[in-house]
């Protein structure tokens, strides 16, 4: 069986995205039942010289969709900051998973070979839309939505392995 780009990009953001959305959720339900206010969270880091929980959320979107906006683009780089609360976090994270399920996987495979340049001041990284995606992008992103898991985690939330993973592509 052939692999697709579509396949090993966005079928991981779906399921990443997916669970971040989850467990972020989650750990919603959980500031309301034990009294915490859930902006306590959203400027949560896991060390002082971490992003706190604000940025673990806005850059598992911007390494999602923005991701394959810049790949389709052909130019990628750091998110623009946000000062979203918890739930515009949610709704933003909600959106990007809405965005991935209606891409298509003929215009995500259509990205294959295409020059891509991520752009951090002066300095460039060219890639291709491929290399773009599985070496730079996707590993942002688990790194992003592993924090923004253990920012909850830390905080107190009732989070397991199976949040994180999300929905499994179990054998029918």
């Amino acid at each position: 069986m052939a692999i697709s780009l579509y396949d090993v990009s966005v079928g991981s953001m779906l399921q990443t995205v997916g669970a971040v959305s989850a467990f972020v959720e989650k750990g919603r339900a959980w500031c309301a039942e034990a009294s915490v206010n859930p902006e306590e969270v959203v400027e949560t880091r896991l060390a002082s010289d971490m992003f706190p929980f604000r940025f673990q959320l806005l850059s598992v979107v911007h390494h999602s969709i923005h991701a394959i906006e810049g790949a389709r683009a052909g130019v990628f780089g750091p998110p623009a900051p946000m000062d979203l609360d918890y739930a515009g976090l949610q709704a933003h994270v909600a959106d990007a998973l809405s965005r991935l399920r209606a891409l298509s996987a003929d215009e995500v495979n259509a990205l294959e070979g295409r020059d891509v340049v991520f752009k951090l001041g002066s300095s460039q990284i060219p890639f291709t839309a491929e290399g773009f995606l599985m070496s730079f992008s996707l590993p942002n992103l688990h790194f992003h939505a592993a924090t923004a898991y253990d920012i909850l985690r830390q905080k107190g939330a009732p989070l397991g392995k199976r949040d994180y993973l999300g929905a499994l592509k179990i054998r029918a």
